[in-house]
């Protein structure tokens, strides 16, 4: 009896311990060093938000760069991928399905090389990110359907240089811009 006493004030112990201080001690320095990051790196525009750097959204108008696909419509509750092997009937007819949309939106050659991240949907479903090649190639048609002229475009350009990031460390992952922060700041060349 005395052990069970013993294994329960210990199971006691340890679930206050790991079950409420650590959370809050871990959440507390969270908010005092890295506020925004704690918080869901949320973005407002107008005092209402708009989205979170850290998951994607769609964005259907052909005045916005186009984000990855999504295998859970851009949905934060169930994120996951379609788990489709490279083999997969269904995911070869979804990639020749996504390659003919992107070539049609974006007016290019069927031939064109369409970065990998535009075809295939991110194992969260949630990528916020696509290659900064990707973005470059959506570039005419975000300039033509907001009419811009030749310098207007060329900050577009520029827009998409500015806000690359290079892999994490210089070595992990590959450079990456954000489809939010790019469509915002296609909004303010306008």
């Amino acid at each position: 009896m005395k052990t069970l006493i013993i294994s329960i004030k210990i199971f006691l112990f340890f679930t206050i311990l790991t079950g409420i201080i650590y959370p809050l001690f871990v959440t507390g320095i969270a908010q005092v060093v890295f506020p925004a990051k704690a918080n869901g790196s949320l973005i407002v525009k107008n005092n209402q938000v708009i989205g979170s750097e850290l998951i994607g959204q769609q964005f259907d108008s052909t005045i916005y760069f186009s984000s990855r696909p999504s295998a859970v419509s851009y949905n934060p509750l169930p994120s996951g991928g379609s788990n489709f092997g490279l083999t997969n009937v269904k995911l070869k007819n979804l990639v020749a399905e996504r390659r003919l949309a992107f070539n049609t939106l974006n007016q290019l050659d069927s031939l064109a090389e369409i970065p990998s991240e535009m075809l295939f949907a991110s194992a969260s479903g949630l990528d916020p990110h696509i290659s900064p090649e990707a973005a470059s190639l959506q570039v005419n048609r975000i300039a033509k359907a907001r009419n811009f002229n030749a310098e207007q475009k060329q900050k577009l350009i520029n827009c998409v240089k500015d806000l690359s990031e290079s892999p994490q460390f210089l070595f992990l992952g590959e450079a990456r811009v954000n489809v939010l922060l790019l469509n915002l700041e296609a909004d303010k060349i306008q």
